[in-house]
């Protein structure tokens, strides 16, 4: 498996979202796995099934292109949960 913060897979939308004031695009499989991951654990606790399910969709994807549709639609399902879309 390749590793998935250095992937450049494009995820099947350019999620656009607000943090601290400043907007942050994330496009590829590795911005998205670096995000999710980068943030202390306890941020994601409220989400800890849909975090663990995009971070895995996410490792997925960054092996196999064919899957990006499956990690964008987790990372979706996430940001619109913790409502950052």
């Amino acid at each position: 498996m390749s590793d998935p913060s250095s992937s450049e897979t494009p995820l099947r939308t350019t999620f656009k979202i607000k943090l601290n004031g400043d907007t942050l695009a994330i496009a590829t499989v590795g911005q998205a796995y670096q995000f999710l991951t980068n943030f202390k654990s306890v941020e994601w606790m409220e989400f800890r099934s849909l975090h663990e399910d995009a971070v895995e969709a996410l490792e997925g994807a960054a092996g196999n292109a064919m899957l990006a549709v499956q990690a964008t639609n987790a990372v979706r399902a996430l940001f619109v949960s913790a409502k950052l879309l």
